[in-house]
């Protein structure tokens, strides 16, 4: 006589295979959480992509900045101090690592986090980009307004926006415009890479949740795409220190300003961000 399957033990199998898919859902997700730190840790490491001598070093790619910097204090739109107080890092004949700021030179070779290739420079992020930069707008001008609810968590670069006037979200809010890089600077969003390219904005602007950090790179020879996954690095997210109460944590002031930058020449960014795409496709 064959043996019949009751009800019950039909549920139990039902439950047990639901509880088999969720656990190797769950393990593939983990897989490529695992996967894409280590793309990207390797990415801003110099190690993704092999280097080559024709694509100059990111020394020209900083003097490009200092040039724009230059320019900029000539017309008024940036305080004279960012050109006395600018950082400038470099390798010494002895191995060490030193930074001159105006007439100070500081050894800060144990702050090195690790060892990139000699075509690369390291610099602070405060000296590449704009931090936190304002809007001059009209008040008329069509505008996206983005919450924290708005950005996408993980490793991609998804927003949505709600359209309104400028005038509605120029005060008490953060500022961005086109081709900004914006990031959660609170617990858990920072965790969660709560990070974007922000793109096709109406008027080219918006404003936000306060609990953005938005970045603008000082030279448009910088790939967003690059800073994006050098913000998404377990580098830029483990290494964070934070203040505030146990439910509303924030970097802590002056990590983002200060925190050494992995700056590739120009080109080598772009191949870096290309093979990221490939190895993304791969992997998902």
């Amino acid at each position: 006589m064959p043996h019949r399957i009751t009800t019950n033990a039909m549920e139990k199998l039902r439950n047990k295979l639901n509880k088999l898919l969720a656990e190797r859902a769950e393990l593939e997700a983990g897989l490529f959480d695992r996967l894409y730190k280590s793309i990207l840790q390797e990415a801003i490491q110099g190690r993704l992509v092999p280097q080559i001598a024709s694509e100059g070093t990111a020394e020209d790619l900083l003097e490009e900045i200092r040039n724009e910097k230059k320019r900029l204090v000539k017309e008024g739109k940036l305080k004279a101090s960012a050109l006395k107080g600018e950082s400038h890092i470099f390798r010494g004949d002895d191995n060490k690592y030193y930074e001159q700021i105006g007439s100070k030179l500081l050894d800060i070779s144990e702050e090195i986090p690790f060892e990139i290739p000699s075509s690369w420079r390291w610099c602070r992020i405060e000296s590449i980009f704009h931090i936190n930069p304002k809007n001059v707008v009209a008040d008329e001008s069509e505008a996206a307004f983005i919450p924290m609810e708005c950005i996408d968590s993980g490793y991609g670069s998804g927003f949505t926006f709600q359209l309104t006037k400028w005038r509605n979200i120029k005060r008490g809010y953060t500022h961005f415009a086109d081709g900004d890089i914006a990031f959660a600077k609170i617990t858990p969003c920072f965790q969660n890479r709560k990070s974007v390219i922000l793109h096709h904005l109406p008027s080219g602007i918006g404003a936000g949740t306060t609990e953005l950090k938005v970045l603008r790179p000082m030279v448009n020879l910088i790939s967003r795409e690059y800073v994006l996954a050098l913000l998404q690095s377990t580098y830029f997210i483990d290494e964070a220190t934070f203040k505030g109460t146990a439910n509303q944590q924030r970097i802590i002031s002056g990590y983002v300003e200060n925190k050494l930058f992995p700056l590739p020449p120009v080109e080598e960014q772009k191949r870096i961000v290309r093979k990221i795409q490939l190895l993304n496709e791969m992997i998902i």
